[in-house]
């Protein structure tokens, strides 16, 4: 009886806490609504996409506009981006913004679209619109579902996510380590002058020594400059690739006459030792962002592919010589075109050199940006992708 009778009481307890937890979540009992919009992360969208959108709101799309077998419905599910469901109805996936425009009433931001909900395509006198399927129960304008709970333990935290732009597993590690180290940063980074006697490498829990500006930041991610990116036209280092690692924390800020800072190791995922740089730990960033088209032209290249690989396809990360201070930011989607080549015509006697015009092969979304350097994830390929080949706006 005793046991049965705590038995009881830890059920009680997980019970009463799961309602606890549920009620920091705004479903704290069955049939209750999700929260309101005011509690959900404002991811933000730029004056010219907020524009853009505001435009569709008004008058839909032009129905040449929408993809080939655009769905009248469509179920969000999870496992979704905003650039997979933009593919679905329009033929130019980066103008998103129109899609969400198409529904700008209901869906305020675009990243809160959730699973579950149903999309609905309407064309009329040749232009189209998209709504929310005005059978789902919904909470104001924001267009979040209500939820519908039976009295169990919980194992998820309600409401679910917004939906992503890309798919966090492809990226999500080139947003948190440095990737790049520029030639005017590799000369001010902090660097680890000696170890304690008893090391010749650095594990977790060890100590080491550090010279070197530090600012007023204690954690760090630790680096090596490995190979550098050349410009495939001048020739010149633009920027060297970083290997990452591990992480180090600040524990004794200089001291002595040349000094010498105390730093203790926190992670590691490769061997660590004297001549290593500490470069400051980046804030994290947003997945969420908007794809669209660059405001400006651009005109740049490959100049590596992440992993030291020869060709790059779907879903590979690729480096581009263009960066912040050339105007690009993340969300930009770029065309890939395959540069120009020279063959020799045998067709005709004397056998001249001709010159085969440049052609697209593919699409990139940068996410993420340096001072000259850019990283972007291919989001189609029609053929191999390679260093040199240029991109420009789509």
């Amino acid at each position: 009886m005793q046991c049965k009778l705590i038995n009881h009481v830890a059920v009680a307890g997980l019970l009463l806490w799961s309602a606890a937890a549920l009620a920091q979540t705004g479903a704290a009992t069955p049939s209750a609504t999700a929260p309101g919009i005011g509690s959900l992360p404002n991811y933000p969208v730029a004056p010219p996409q907020l524009a853009q959108a505001q435009a569709a709101a008004q008058q839909g799309i032009p129905v040449s506009e929408l993809a080939p077998n655009a769905p009248q419905r469509y179920t969000i599910k999870r496992g979704d981006t905003l650039w997979g469901i933009s593919g679905r109805y329009l033929k130019k996936p980066w103008n998103w913004p129109t899609l969400w425009g198409m529904n700008l009433a209901r869906i305020r931001n675009p990243h809160w679209i959730f699973p579950g909900q149903v999309l609905v395509l309407t064309i009329a006198n040749g232009r189209a619109t998209l709504a929310l399927d005005n059978g789902q129960s919904v909470q104001g304008e924001a267009g979040i579902p209500t939820v519908t709970l039976e009295p169990h333990v919980i194992s998820e935290a309600l409401p679910p996510s917004g939906i992503p732009t890309l798919d966090p597993a492809l990226i999500d590690s080139f947003l948190t380590r440095p990737l790049i180290v520029e030639p005017d940063e590799l000369a001010k980074s902090p660097r680890i002058v000696a170890l304690t006697p008893e090391h010749a490498m650095l594990s977790p829990g060890d100590r080491a020594y550090v010279r070197g500006p530090l600012g007023a930041t204690t954690r760090f991610d630790v680096y090596r400059p490995g190979r550098p990116l050349l410009d495939p036209t001048t020739k010149k280092t633009i920027a060297y690739e970083s290997e990452y690692l591990g992480a180090v924390e600040l524990i004794r800020p200089p001291q002595g006459k040349d000094e010498v800072a105390t730093v203790k190791v926190l992670s590691t995922v490769r061997e660590m030792g004297v001549g290593d740089r500490l470069i400051a730990q980046p804030p994290r960033q947003f997945l969420n962002f908007m794809p669209h088209a660059p405001d400006k032209p651009v005109d740049g290249q490959i100049v590596s592919i992440y992993g030291d690989m020869r060709m790059a396809g779907k879903n590979s990360v690729v480096a581009l010589n263009r960066g912040a201070e050339e105007g690009l930011e993340r969300g930009d989607v770029l065309a890939i075109l395959q540069g120009p080549r020279e063959v020799t015509d045998t067709t005709l006697e004397d056998k001249p050199v001709i010159e085969i015009p440049a052609r697209r092969i593919g699409l990139l979304m940068v996410f993420r940006t340096f001072h000259h350097v850019a990283y972007g994830l291919v989001l189609a390929s029609d053929e191999p992708v390679v260093v040199a080949d240029h991109v420009k706006q789509p």
